[in-house]
């Protein structure tokens, strides 16, 4: 065969390829309309920018690697999993619910994001200084107002009905808990905790789903004990047991939660993502996965990188991409994109019952 015929075989392989890539992206995004997403940092893309308060990542050396090279507000070096979860439905990340209400004229037919960095499911977690998972869902039934009002009742419906709603929420509640001292947790047993977190989570399931949610991405909490911030408390330097085994009581219920949803209301379907098992093999298996750095985190000062965030000031290394954690909390693109890659088409125990190209279809 001529050098010539194997160039061309060569071209039209790659050319078919590509076209095939761009036919199931084009798929998947005709059956998903928009994404809705809400949560905490994990998933924040800038609202807490336009907030009074501390929890914030709108400077250096957030954004780095970010498109432009600079700090969108985004808690990562780069993108996060919003943002990934987004690219792998061909959509554009859902912008921040709190630039967009602003805008006299805000489209939210093409997804909003309401996460907000240190929120949790319960409102007392970072209390003022973020927008509860509460006040999220209070800001999304406007949305969902604005929606009928512009679409009409029905095809406002059937716009949500065909979006997926994005949830990842729970890590701060673990965290805070994690770090309060003995007396709390004497008053307060760790099951005792994650039972009332998950009545709380109930309800706000519930209210999703009576304002048009049928498509539902759970993200679980992750090994919180293995985030450096934790890791920092031991003197070993070993993960935080206590944390780790809270965050699977927390998934193995949330999911309890899902599927009991789903039998009730047999046009709900969700994905559920065990972030928990997911991540614990980058962090137990490193070379596996591309990564050399567990423990520390690339950017902070301290022991760690642990002791203070990520700063103009602080630390951070040279090579994002072979560490699992950006800062003390918070994960680096390259750990998001693969954690998303998982979750979009993945199979159980880390994606369940069905992973989220399948939801995106159904």
């Amino acid at each position: 065969m001529g050098a010539n015929t194997v160039a061309s075989c060569s071209l039209a392989i790659a050319a078919f390829m590509a076209a095939s890539f761009l036919a199931t992206v084009a798929v998947v995004a005709a059956s998903v309309p928009a994404v809705y997403v809400f949560g905490d940092s994990l998933a924040d893309v800038g609202n807490n920018n336009h907030l009074l308060t501390l929890l914030k990542a709108d400077f250096s050396h957030n954004g780095m690697d970010y498109p432009g090279g600079k700090a969108t507000g985004r808690f990562s070096n780069g993108k996060n999993s919003a943002d990934f979860l987004a690219e792998k439905l061909g959509l554009a990340s859902s912008p921040p619910y709190l630039a967009l209400s602003s805008s006299s004229n805000a489209n939210y037919a093409n997804g909003v994001n309401f996460a907000s960095g240190g929120s949790g499911v319960s409102n007392a977690t970072n209390k003022d200084q973020c927008i509860t998972f509460d006040k999220q869902i209070q800001y999304y039934s406007g949305v969902y107002a604005s929606l009928a009002r512009s679409l009409g009742q029905d095809q406002a419906a059937s716009h949500l009905a065909r979006s997926i709603f994005a949830i990842t929420i729970g890590s701060n509640d673990i965290i805070h808990y994690a770090k309060s001292n003995a007396a709390t947790k004497l008053r307060n047993p760790s099951q005792q905790f994650v039972d009332s977190l998950i009545q709380s989570l109930t309800g706000q399931l519930q209210s999703l789903y009576n304002l048009g949610a049928r498509k539902v991405v759970f993200l679980g909490v992750g090994p919180v004990g293995c985030t450096p911030s934790l890791r920092e408390l031991s003197s070993t330097k070993d993960c935080g047991a206590e944390a780790n085994a809270m965050a699977v009581q927390y998934n193995k219920a949330a999911e309890a939660v899902l599927s009991g949803m789903s039998a009730q209301h047999p046009d709900l379907h969700y994905a559920l993502f065990d972030s928990s098992a997911a991540l614990l093999r980058y962090i137990d298996q490193p070379a596996a996965y591309g990564f050399a750095e567990v423990k520390a985190a690339c950017c902070g000062l301290g022991d760690l990188n642990a002791k203070i965030a990520c700063t103009p000031i602080s630390h951070y290394c040279s090579n994002r991409s072979d560490h699992v954690f950006w800062d003390f909390y918070h994960p680096t693109e390259a750990t998001a994109q693969k954690l998303s890659s998982t979750a979009f088409d993945g199979s159980p125990p880390f994606i369940f019952p069905i992973n989220i190209r399948q939801l995106s279809e159904i």
